[in-house]
């Protein structure tokens, strides 16, 4: 029915990880300055709170930025019959 994509490769969770820590330190920085100006701790609060809601919108799901680089499988080699009835031959 839909083909929903629910991953991400390796150098997507990298920039997701970055994107995601870049984002709340800059408003950590920035809530802590308003927070101090307004002499309000609460704002500091609220802003981070704010900046930890935006890096989760834009770092969790699993958007196309972070699926460029898939990984190229290997087929499953699936044993012969006759080569495993051989080995338990051989075994016993």
């Amino acid at each position: 029915m839909f083909n929903i994509q629910t991953h991400m490769d390796f150098e997507g969770q990298h920039k997701a990880e970055k994107l995601s820590r870049f984002i709340i330190t800059l408003f950590g920085i920035v809530g802590l300055i308003w927070g101090a100006v307004i002499q309000q701790f609460s704002q500091t609060v609220y802003i981070l709170g704010a900046g930890f809601i935006l890096a989760s919108l834009l770092t969790i799901p699993p958007w196309p930025i972070y699926r460029r680089k898939p990984l190229n499988w290997q087929k499953p080699r699936y044993e012969n019959q006759t080569n495993s009835d051989d080995s338990k031959k051989k075994k016993k």
